[in-house]
């Protein structure tokens, strides 16, 4: 019966964590079709994806600490609120400005729910049964991408992107399953979380910043590499990249690497699972980039989504953990939103390297630098330990 309890709670987080991924890769898929209906300039394209971000920003600094204030479920079902409103408004844009105000709406929701849906698994478990279920419910990710894709695929092309969009939207009515059967965390008024908590406590500031640079060089390297490869490698002959197949093992090949990775949490200490995948996403992403067949694309790219999404649902299991109940979500939306902006620079920096003629051995040496130095971070500088579950703001602050 416990079980049972434990994996419904999983299938109900995980599933929002699945209409995230769903809105973000539904975005990727309608970007080419918004450009040829309003024929927009590369520019106000990539204006797209910037506001998205910076919402993602705004909603990740907002909602983590809104969560330890008023409480995760209240919180998590007005991201998910949010975000399905702005799909909503989305089928209705009449012009790219509309459509980039609703998504920077739409970035708050999105960029709101994952610390807060992380914070509520975290406040649920203890131990290595927290990280595990961290990580399988990140897990759902690459469902909401294999969702997504056959919506793009399947769907998209008879019916067009507004109304795809629509079917989106209507995650809306999942909120009201959420009410009737999410738990919740008590919230001691007492404590009073908040930023100013955060920054002047020395031990949650160190941890706030050192998690936070990890969260940049890792959402950084991988909107970097994923938005740009396969135009790189379409440029050089491998139209596969844009096809089904290509887009369905991409995502397919993320969950065994999720999977592994929460098998690898009762055998290992999480600092050696992720310093794992990330050295696997080094020479994965250097195999992608130097692949001469479709074959290697294909097996190369496969092993870059297992060990990239796998590194990041390591993190995801890391991150929480760090911060007592507290202060938890305002830990958590902190170091993601740093995050955030590593994903808002990766895409423009190759942009820029590229038209500044840096070869691809240039790009790719860049982020092996990064990761680098984000195994270094991980291995002197963050504390493979819970903050316990007892402590509260000031026990930890004497630490």
């Amino acid at each position: 019966m416990q079980l049972l309890k434990e994996y419904r709670l999983l299938a109900i987080i995980g599933t929002a964590w699945l209409f995230d991924a769903m809105d973000v890769a539904m975005l990727s898929f309608i970007m080419p079709l918004i450009k040829t209906e309003w024929h927009l300039a590369p520019a106000q394209l990539g204006l797209v994806g910037a506001t998205t971000s910076l919402g993602m920003v705004v909603g990740a600094l907002i909602c983590g600490a809104l969560a330890d204030r008023i409480g995760r479920k209240h919180v998590l079902i007005l991201t998910l609120a949010l975000f399905s409103i702005g799909n909503l408004l989305l089928t209705v844009t009449p012009n790219i400005t509309a459509f980039i105000a609703v998504r920077f709406l739409t970035g708050i929701g999105l960029g709101g729910e994952l610390p807060v849906a992380a914070t509520l698994v975290a406040d649920s478990y203890q131990g290595t049964k927290r990280s595990k279920m961290l990580v399988l419910a990140d897990s759902f990710w690459a469902i909401g991408w294999i969702v997504a894709s056959l919506l793009a695929f399947w769907v998209m092309p008879v019916i067009g992107w507004r109304l795809t969009v629509l079917i989106t939207a209507l995650t809306i009515l999942y909120t009201l399953l959420l009410r009737r059967h999410l738990p919740d965390t008590p919230i001691e008024p007492q404590t009073r979380p908040s930023y100013k908590t955060l920054w002047r406590t020395p031990v949650f500031r160190k941890k706030t910043l050192l998690l936070g640079t990890l969260w940049f060089i890792v959402m950084l390297t991988y909107y970097g590499m994923f938005l740009w490869l396969p135009s790189l490698l379409v440029m050089r002959g491998f139209s596969i990249v844009h096809s089904f197949s290509y887009t369905l093992l991409m995502s397919l090949a993320q969950l065994p690497g999720y999977y592994l990775a929460a098998y690898l949490m009762g055998k290992i200490s999480r600092k050696s699972v992720l310093t794992i995948y990330l050295s696997g996403t080094i020479v994965s992403a250097l195999a992608f980039s130097l692949a001469s067949s479709n074959f290697a694309v294909l097996m190369s790219g496969a092993w870059l989504s297992f060990f990239d999404l796998g590194a990041w649902g390591t993190l995801i299991a890391l991150t929480p953990s760090q911060f007592p109940q507290a202060i938890r979500g305002t830990g958590m939306g902190a170091a993601q939103s740093i995050g955030r902006v590593g994903a808002m620079i990766g895409p423009y920096a190759v942009g820029v390297l590229l038209q500044m003629k840096t070869p691809l051995t240039g790009i790719f040496g860049s982020f092996v630098v990064l990761l680098l130095l984000g195994i270094a971070i991980l291995t002197w500088g963050i504390q493979d330990v819970d903050a316990q579950r007892k402590e509260g703001v000031s026990g930890e602050a004497k630490a």
